[in-house]
């Protein structure tokens, strides 16, 4: 992600969390359902999105990211409840290792209007 041509690998990760959204809500703390109202630069538990310097989204990706093509990408839906180590894990596995069907894929790239 933060070498020359990152920003493909922060899309298809994208791509892969939002495959997943529901399992990582799953995994993200208590009381989330409270927290993530689409409010007060909160994403819908619901719904997963991305955007680039939006608070408001499930992912954010900084400015800097998108303007250097290299970087890092921020998951915003966990609470401050969460279990680091389980979380950590998840986000490893899904943006690491997982790989989607590629129809799945397809779909969602679609959806998020990525081109992966």
């Amino acid at each position: 992600m933060r070498e020359e041509g990152g920003f493909e690998v922060i899309k298809k990760a994208i791509l892969n969390l939002s495959l997943r959204h529901k399992e990582h809500i799953s995994a993200y703390g208590e009381g989330n359902e409270r927290r993530l109202t689409g409010k007060h630069e909160t994403a819908s538990i619901d719904t997963f999105s991305w955007g680039v310097a939006n608070r408001g989204c499930s992912i954010r990706v900084g400015r800097d990211t998108e303007k250097e093509g290299k970087g890092y990408l921020e998951d915003r839906r966990p609470a401050s409840n969460m279990d680091p180590y389980v979380v950590t894990s998840l986000l490893a596995e899904t943006t690491l290792l997982w790989e989607p069907t590629l129809e799945a894929e397809a779909l969602a790239a679609q959806k998020l209007s990525l081109k992966v």
